[in-house]
């Protein structure tokens, strides 16, 4: 088979949006790909902008798909489901989902037994390349077809597949919910170095582009973050008093805390949203 036929439900919308501009930068054919949407000005500059083909008829664009990726928001999900149930349940195309909290047990009941179903889990780092996506396969997800969704997350960043559904609670904890948290800190910072005395705009400037090569070197790295931590400090000097700080303040902790949070928090939303 050519590269498979892929339908984004939602596709001009900015997770989407991304995900599809990353396949066809990495050479995936933009006419194997159809964005549908409501918009018709958003769907012909996105069309424009893209290559890809565009559609406001869902059910016409799913025909011949091989590939269904779900994404709009979660509350909308349901009605969008059973409104393509038969036709889906006909064709039984890959079914990658971009909503976060609804289980795969929704789905089956939505779109009907046997249909394969992959639920992945982008971040919004996705919208300028360097995302993360955790992914889960239910039942009858061939090898191909994971490696289809393994290629779709792959555009936009790295893939993490997770053994069992709640891996993807895991997933959203640390990386779903994660820039979020390293946005907060940088505000901290920002903020201090303004009461500090030190114009905004340059504290800013200094942060994010500190936390940038924070990342990069990290990332670069053959030894771990900790270790990396370690070469910053000098004994008894200003980042090991920084660092005292912030451990004697509990930060470790509190990091654990929020995380075990926020991971509970994903399945409650799970549990809601399969109502």
């Amino acid at each position: 088979m050519t590269e498979p036929k892929m339908v984004f439900i939602g596709g001009a919308g900015n997770m989407a949006g991304a995900v599809i501009g990353g396949l066809v930068a990495s050479g995936y054919p933009a006419d194997r790909i159809v964005a549908t949407g409501r918009d018709h000005k958003k769907l012909a500059d996105f069309a424009a902008r893209t290559g890809v083909q565009v559609s406001t008829d869902n059910a016409a664009a799913l025909a011949d798909a091989d590939v269904l990726v779900l994404s709009v928001k979660p509350q909308g999900m349901k009605a969008l489901c059973e409104s393509l149930a038969g036709i889906v349940s006909d064709r039984k195309p890959l079914v990658i989902t971009l909503a976060a909290g609804i289980p795969l047990s929704a789905y089956q009941r939505w779109l009907g037994a046997g249909v394969p179903i992959v639920r992945a889990m982008p971040n919004t780092p996705a919208l300028v390349g360097t995302g993360v996506t955790g992914l889960y396969a239910g039942e009858g997800v061939s090898d191909a077809q994971r490696q289809i969704a393994t290629q779709m997350a792959e555009a936009v960043g790295i893939a993490l597949w997770v053994e069992e559904e709640t891996g993807i609670d895991r997933v959203i904890a640390v990386s779903g919910s994660g820039p979020a948290y390293y946005f907060q800190f940088m505000e901290s910072m920002i903020d201090a170095a303004v009461k500090a005395g030190m114009a905004r705009a340059d504290a800013e400037r200094l942060t994010l582009q500190t936390a940038l090569g924070a990342a990069k070197l990290a990332a670069a790295s053959d030894v771990d973050v900790a270790q990396l931590k370690r070469n910053v400090m000098s004994p008894n000097g200003t980042t090991e008093r920084a660092i005292r700080r912030f451990q004697s303040g509990g930060l470790p902790q509190l990091v654990e805390q929020a995380m075990r949070d926020c991971a509970e928090r994903a399945a409650e939303m799970a549990r809601e949203l399969d109502q």
